[in-house]
């Protein structure tokens, strides 16, 4: 199995809540069968007729099953409200929470179980597996309760943003290790090969969702090439595009060995594309904005996270797209987002459609003041242009005075801190439009 089929399958397991409950009935089966046998073999025997040790089970069965329909109902409301009220692109993290996914299984494991010791009560009813499905069912109900109240929280937009928050941050420490210094100058890597590339282009079409760096390394030392990986992760490409350029020679390079280095998809993955969480922050933040939901305060909380998320990567030392082999000689080449790539999704959509917004515009100059105070000298071009475009959008949208001098202060909470400096700026307005 190469890298490409294997990532597949990591990345259909881990967006699938239908894997584990598979597992569970096969295991349920297997138990059954097992515990069962043991408890005729041992003459272990519950001190009630078959009639009533059927009864039991039978509601216990029946239970369960009830319990695995509302479990999937609600999961597929809470896939409906996320994508109807944050963003579409929020549902792959709805599949993948890990104890929605045990839950389930151990519903599913549960009720299969039950059916299994009932076919098999003859004349007694065995003791060890009654047990087993009666606790077990009383274990299932309190992680029921569990489940609602999760599924509840999970819904609102605070911990959907932290959750995607926490989500970037990981990914963002993955593809940027290193921290900044100020004497380190990321130089872009160039191809000074004049000779003309060898094209590989794509055979599908798709978002690019990861590609195996150490392997794509491995093949152009091994035929003493250098590759270049053309479209950005996370980037749509076409059947037909650029997927690779090949220089110095490599001409014996399998095609399919470098197309099955990179992963195309429909849908962009967190794995290896640090920009995709802010993506979905600001779609949350965009779709709050809209006039059909008028909500600016989700918005500030999206921009917690953003400002949360634009600290950590101004810090860290964003990686120059090279890789070299053992002996230093530079074998792949790829595209990596910039620092004003950064800044730019994480403010620009925000700031237009919260325009009209004083409470945005106020959390959007409290967050570019802290980064600039924050963050090395060389993150604060494009952080003060923002303030700049933030002025002038203030401006032009707000005529009277007074609110231009409450969006042109920052605030970390929007509207509701900072009360001091606000009437100050206040009367520096005023006292100013007076003059």
């Amino acid at each position: 199995m190469n890298w490409l089929h294997r990532y597949r399958v990591q990345l259909y397991c881990r967006n699938s809540i239908w894997i584990l409950p598979a597992i569970g009935i096969v295991l349920a089966l297997i138990s059954a069968a097992l515990l069962t046998r043991m408890d005729r073999a041992m003459r272990w025997q519950l001190n009630v007729s078959a009639d009533t040790g059927r009864l039991i089970l039978s509601t216990v069965a029946a239970s369960t099953f009830t319990l695995v329909v509302l479990v999937s109902s609600a999961v597929l409301l809470a896939v409906q409200l996320a994508s109807a009220q944050l963003t579409p692109r929020i549902i792959t993290m709805v599949y993948r929470n890990t104890y929605r996914k045990l839950a389930l299984a151990l519903f599913v494991f549960t009720f299969t179980f039950s059916v299994s010791v009932l076919v098999r009560i003859e004349d007694s009813v065995p003791l060890v597996s009654a047990y087993i499905s009666a606790y077990g069912f009383l274990l299932n109900l309190a992680l029921f309760l569990l489940f609602i109240d999760s599924v509840g929280k999970t819904l609102r937009p605070s911990v959907a943003v932290r959750v995607i928050g926490l989500a970037g941050r990981e990914v963002i420490e993955s593809v940027y290790p290193s921290f900044l210094k100020e004497d380190s100058v990321p130089v872009n890597p160039k191809v000074t090969d004049e000779s003309q590339p060898r094209m590989v282009s794509s055979l599908e079409d798709g978002a690019v969702l990861a590609f195996d760096l150490n392997g794509l390394v491995a093949l152009a030392q091994q035929a003493n090439c250098l590759i270049e990986l053309v479209p950005e992760v996370g980037n749509f490409i076409a059947a037909g595009d650029p997927l690779f350029r090949i220089y110095r020679d490599g001409k014996k390079l399998p095609e399919t060995k470098l197309r099955d280095s990179v992963a195309v998809g429909e849908e962009r993955t967190l794995e290896q594309d640090p920009l995709f969480p802010f993506r979905i922050i600001v779609d949350i933040a965009s779709k709050a904005l809209s006039p059909a939901i008028n909500d600016p305060t989700t918005a500030v909380l999206a921009i917690d996270q953003i400002h949360h998320l634009l600290r950590e990567v101004g810090k860290r030392y964003l990686a120059e797209g090279k890789e070299t082999d053992a002996a230093g000689e530079v074998r792949l080449i790829y595209r990596t987002p910039n620092w004003e790539d950064f800044v730019l999704l994480g403010t620009t959509e925000i700031r237009q459609y919260g325009k009209d917004s004083i409470q945005v515009q106020r959390r959007l100059r409290a967050m570019l003041l802290n980064l600039i105070d924050t963050l090395p000298n060389r993150r604060h071009s494009v952080l003060q242009q923002e303030l700049i475009l933030l002025e002038t959008s203030s401006k032009r949208t707000f005529p009277d005075l007074h609110d231009q001098a409450l969006a042109d202060s920052g605030d970390m909470q929007g509207i509701g801190g900072s009360y001091n400096e606000m009437y100050q700026a206040d009367q520096v307005g005023l006292s100013a439009h007076g003059n």
